[in-house]
């Protein structure tokens, strides 16, 4: 483990004590919250927080940070928001407020309780303490329109990205391509084999290469179901040209 000089700066007693609770956080993870470990920098911690379920912030990813002093754990790490998001106890500079990380303070309290604490907060805001006035006043008074606020920041700056996939796109591109070709082509043998090649939602586009080669039909073939003669079909062709195009 590298310890440059970032972390020179913190007391041996307090980098053990960090070493031992990060490698705690990186073996057993609380959920919904990922620790992002800098073995240069223990001083500063990032954790991304998943927004809960049935709040404003579900589906997004919420990266924070907390900042140690040099007497930690007597004094309370520093926490920021560093991504945007609109909530009664975090103000629009990042810096979150929750009475853990001041008045409520306890050495004894490690780094996973912190991280579970902030997400919590995404759970069951404060507004009493707020320190975005505008986000804690609509929560008190208008509930709707502050989950509409909170909803759109969190549409915004934090929304998890979705894995698309892009099998049918090339599924077409290839047969499109493959018909200016003057060789014939043949369809992969087994269905397995275009699965692969295309993904798992492209079985029925398996035929297309042969089907839009240069020749009327593919090869023949005397050892699977495969070997048939498949004609060309011009509107078909024609519905995947204009389908590429829009791409």
């Amino acid at each position: 483990m590298s310890l440059k000089a970032t972390n020179e700066n913190l007391p041996p007693t307090v980098i053990r004590q960090l070493a031992k609770e990060l490698k705690n956080l990186d073996d057993s993870p609380p959920e919904g919250i990922k620790v992002i470990v800098n073995d240069d920098d223990f001083a500063t911690i990032f954790a991304d927080i998943e927004g809960p379920a049935g709040t404003p912030y579900e589906n997004g990813i919420f990266r924070m940070k907390l900042i140690l002093s040099r007497d930690f754990p007597q004094s309370p790490p520093k926490g920021f928001f560093t991504t945007k998001i609109f909530h009664p106890n975090i103000a629009t500079s990042g810096e979150i407020c929750v009475n853990t990380l001041k008045k409520d303070w306890n050495p004894s309290l490690g780094l996973r309780h912190v991280l579970l604490v902030v997400r919590c907060l995404l759970i069951e805001p404060f507004p009493e303490s707020a320190l975005n006035e505008q986000a804690g006043k609509l929560l008190l008074e208008n509930y709707e329109e502050y989950a509409r606020h909170a909803r759109l920041y969190t549409s915004i700056h934090a929304l998890r990205p979705k894995n698309k996939s892009k099998s049918g796109a090339i599924s077409e591109s290839t047969a499109a391509l493959n018909k200016g070709q003057p060789h014939t082509v043949l369809a992969p043998i087994s269905t397995s084999t275009g699965t692969k090649a295309f993904g798992p939602n492209s079985q029925d586009r398996n035929a297309a290469p042969s089907a839009v080669s240069g020749g009327a039909s593919a090869a023949p073939r005397k050892d699977g179901p495969l070997a048939v003669k498949v004609p060309v079909d011009k509107k078909k062709m024609d519905a995947r040209k204009k389908s590429l195009k829009r791409l």
